[in-house]
């Protein structure tokens, strides 16, 4: 006689157990998903996803543009062709920008700096609180303003500060988003691998 022997049963998932699992699926696309929100929340996130419209490319020659001083005459972008120029980009309403200020002036007065030439460019949208700022941080380098958008479209301002490094072909070598101590070793040291220690033309 043989025995009986009970089936086997298929068990199959409730409705109570789909939900016990559903917490640990949303973690994981919690954990994926919120770093990437936070560079974007930040502006860390590469530029190429944000481009201002007629950008230049590291690699890529800046065009000419008419420059209207802030402390001093108007001049024309290509005057600073024939030795390496940094521009920074700024406003009077951008607290790193105003951070990162007085060490760029500290820079020119460096003997690395003979080397090159340093810019400021404003792109306030109000001439008059710029020149305000510009005025109470007695900075001493050539200043301007871009109420245009031009400069800020072309070097890929995006997000403030941001200083531009180009060779004395008027070439951009690097673009550096963030505030930084210009003067400081690792900044120095920056700026000598990015012009290759190259004299005056």
């Amino acid at each position: 006689m043989r025995e009986s022997v009970a089936p086997s049963r298929v068990q199959v998932p409730n409705e109570m157990s789909v939900l016990e699992h559903k917490p640990y699926w949303w973690l994981t696309v919690t954990k994926a998903i919120v770093p990437v929100l936070l560079l974007c929340a930040v502006g860390l996130l590469p530029k190429s996803v944000a481009k201002s419209p007629g950008e230049v490319d590291i690699g890529d020659t800046v065009g000419e543009a008419t420059l209207q001083g802030l402390n001093g005459p108007p001049r024309q972008l290509s005057e600073f062709r024939g030795r390496p120029l940094i521009i920074n980009l700024w406003a009077s309403w951008c607290g790193p920008c105003r951070g990162e200020m007085a060490s760029l002036d500290r820079l020119a007065w460096l003997e690395p700096a003979h080397h090159f030439s340093i810019i400021g460019i404003s792109t306030d949208d109000d001439l008059a609180r710029a020149k305000e700022w510009l005025k109470a941080s007695n900075a001493t380098i050539n200043q301007f303003i871009d109420t245009r958008m031009q400069m800020e479209n072309m070097l890929g301002a995006t997000r403030i500060p941001l200083t531009v490094l180009v060779d004395p072909d008027g070439r951009v070598v690097d673009k550096i988003y963030g505030a930084r101590e210009w003067d400081s070793p690792e900044s120095l040291q920056l700026i000598r691998l990015a012009f290759g220690r190259q004299p005056p033309r």
